[in-house]
């Protein structure tokens, strides 16, 4: 991502409470915002700088971080703004929600992340769906994903875990603006906006013969990120 990205998220807390209408709703607007951005903000960048990769990447990324943040703060009350099926899977595995619950977000946030690059499309006069065969395969693609991932869950983990949760909103899109510059994937994070990305042939696509292996990618790094979180963690917190 972000690109990817990207994508982030806030668990809420250790009660497994029913999960609730409105928190569906606002996993797939805040997902579906935020595909929307990056795969928008891809294209608008071909338009204002065509030919010019590093401003289209600027543009990409500078959008994405923005609205993350906005976002995180303002739908992070209602469903924890994880907008991210890996935030989602590290959420439940902690404890903090039944599967049943995990299922409804993840369902809401494949259904908000295609929502999301259709209304892109539409905004541009695109077609709604389109297929691009920019393979982002590799070894070392794939390694930049379990990266941004990683440190993405990491980031999480330790605010949440210190009881700075709070400071999601300015930390989470601060570690994708930065992993957008330093990785080689530019950070897509989040198994949702890859398969959203998988259906724009904007500068944000990704081939659909490239999803799986970044998906897979970004599950080992949630899990490494949750490990790093597990040794890190101060012994006096919750």
């Amino acid at each position: 991502m972000a690109g990817g990205t990207k994508s982030a998220g806030l668990p809420r807390s250790r009660v497994k409470a029913p999960v609730e209408a409105r928190q569906v709703v606002a996993e797939a607007l805040g997902t579906g915002l935020l595909v929307a951005t990056v795969v928008g903000s891809g294209v608008m960048g071909q338009v204002l700088a065509p030919g010019q990769v590093l401003l289209q990447l600027l543009c990409n990324a500078f959008a994405t971080v923005a609205v993350l943040g906005v976002l995180i703060a303002v739908l992070g009350p209602v469903s924890g703004a994880h907008f991210n099926p890996a935030v989602t899977l590290v959420d439940t595995v902690a404890g903090n929600r039944t599967w049943a619950a995990a299922g409804a977000y993840i369902g809401a946030q494949l259904v908000g992340a295609g929502a999301g690059t259709v209304l892109a499309h539409a905004m541009f006069s695109q077609p709604l769906v389109q297929w691009t065969g920019q393979q982002r395969a590799g070894l070392g693609l794939l390694i930049g994903e379990v990266v941004a991932t990683a440190g993405l869950v990491l980031v999480i983990k330790m605010l949440v875990g210190s009881g700075r949760g709070h400071l999601a909103a300015a930390f989470v899109p601060a570690w994708i603006l930065a992993a957008y510059f330093f990785t080689s994937s530019t950070s897509f994070a989040n198994p949702a906006v890859t398969v959203g990305r998988a259906l724009t042939g904007s500068f944000a696509g990704i081939a659909p013969s490239s999803v799986l292996a970044f998906i897979a990618a970004q599950l080992v790094g949630a899990a490494i990120g949750v490990a790093l979180a597990t040794v890190l963690k101060p012994e006096d917190t919750a």
